[in-house]
């Protein structure tokens, strides 16, 4: 098993339902990112639904939209960011990473952040190949760890 994903491996979230939004801006490290978040999703019991935007800046208005008007627990945002030669990287990686915290922890939407920020593509394939990084799984455990953490406190003041 991959370091790092042992921890959530386990973890179960039978029947939920996700949206992965998908920047396939860079096609195939997005194709990988999304084969690792399906494994999990089907590994968990989960159904997983995909839609996509232009790029990475665009993935929480996506989730916000559909938070609103649909009946997903949990969201897994994919994409990545490869520094280039300008400051357009800073922005576009902090700005979507602070926007999908602020609707993590505001809205109490359980969102998996798998939008790899890398200084090369050589470091995206690494990361996004399921058989290698598997960031796309990684995020995908990571929204149904909260999706139960969730549905266990739930429980609790029933």
């Amino acid at each position: 098993m991959k370091e790092g994903v042992s921890k959530f491996a386990a973890v179960k979230a039978p029947g939920a339902r996700l949206l992965m939004v998908v920047a396939p801006y860079y096609s195939d490290i997005a194709e990988q990112l999304q084969r690792g978040a399906e494994a999990a999703a089907v590994e968990s019991e989960a159904t997983l639904e995909r839609i996509f935007v232009p790029g990475a800046f665009e993935i929480p208005a996506a989730i916000v939209h559909a938070a609103r008007r649909s009946g997903y627990e949990g969201f897994v945002a994919l994409g990545c960011v490869v520094r280039g030669e300008t400051s357009h990287y800073d922005y576009v990686c902090g700005e979507s990473a602070r926007a999908l915290m602020d609707l993590s922890v505001r809205e109490g939407l359980s969102i998996g952040y798998g939008i790899l920020t890398v200084n090369t593509i050589a470091q995206a394939e690494e990361r996004a190949d399921p058989d290698r990084g598997d960031k796309g799984g990684e995020a995908t455990r990571a929204a149904l760890a909260m999706i139960a953490l969730k549905r266990r406190f739930a429980e609790s003041t029933e």
